[in-house]
């Protein structure tokens, strides 16, 4: 199982509706002012089976946000487990977010390495892992014009969270995470029926651009060529929020889905919206 490319598509997918949640406006009669703290809780399951928990918050204060998540998986009855925590900060200019920083640490079995960017204005200015990585052959070299107008990972979701066109499974975010450069591109699929018979979602189809920063394998192919990864946003009732509901991401040894467990909102420090399978 490509388990790289999987958490990256599966966490930009997580946070692409939990991060609108923070900037969504509030229509006539809901709360004023956005959301202060969003937490949400997902299980990861893979061929139908769960095989870990995904956890993702954020906060705002001010002009300031913050992001987290962490993400745990465990296969072949706890022989091999694999955690990774991400972090991002920046401000919000308008209704455009600003990224400062960004880091994702992980651990798998004896293995652990680090990420860490920083950024000027929209401008990726330095980024160290630890360890150093090893050059591969036949990767795609990332250039100098690849870390301009991009967005580190969970504050590409900022970028989407007030869509011109009113829709927010029509856009195109740019991503780079200190190895590969692609973009998300979102299309809207349409209406669909909850499992809890009473509401509907909208169906967001992912497509995966890579641009940069990858080795153009069957893995990357796969990705890339596949029309079937999909996101559906359930909104909460009163409000513009839309919370991610389930992502599928289809791979090469089959089919992994991450579902939602437990979403609250709370604005104002008073009001919380909890959404709860």
């Amino acid at each position: 199982m490509p388990f790289g490319p999987v958490l990256r598509m599966a966490r930009a997918g997580l946070v692409l509706a939990a991060g609108a949640a923070l900037l969504s406006p509030t229509p006539s009669g809901a709360v004023d002012g956005p959301p202060s703290r969003v937490q949400a809780s997902y299980d990861i399951n893979f061929n139908g089976i769960n095989i870990g928990s995904y956890e993702f918050s954020s906060s705002q204060e001010g002009q300031h946000y913050k992001l987290a998540s962490n993400a745990k998986l465990s296969l072949l009855l706890g022989a091999f487990q694999w955690t990774g925590t991400t972090q991002a900060s920046g401000k919000l200019a308008g209704e455009a977010a600003k990224p400062e920083a960004f880091g994702f640490d992980y651990k798998a079995q004896s293995k652990a390495g680090s990420t860490q960017m920083s950024f000027t204005g929209d401008t990726v200015t330095q980024v160290l892992h630890t360890p150093p990585p090893k050059i591969k052959e036949g990767v795609i070299p990332v250039q100098t014009q690849h870390l301009k107008g991009v967005l580190d990972p969970l504050t590409a979701v900022m970028a989407m969270s007030r869509p011109t066109s009113g829709n927010p499974c029509t856009q195109k975010l740019p991503v780079y995470d200190g190895h590969q450069r692609f973009d998300l591109v979102l299309s809207p699929k349409g209406q669909v029926q909850l499992e809890d018979g009473r509401n509907t979602g909208y169906a967001c189809r992912i497509r995966y651009v890579p641009i940069a920063g990858y080795k153009p394998d069957d893995n990357t192919k796969y990705l890339a060529d596949n029309r079937d990864i999909e996101i559906i946003l359930r909104p909460l009732a009163g409000t513009s929020i839309y919370v991610p509901h389930k992502v599928t991401i289809p791979t090469m040894a089959g089919p992994a889905s991450l579902v939602a467990r437990r979403v609250v909102v709370t604005q104002n420090g008073q009001q919380q919206l909890a959404l709860a399978n």
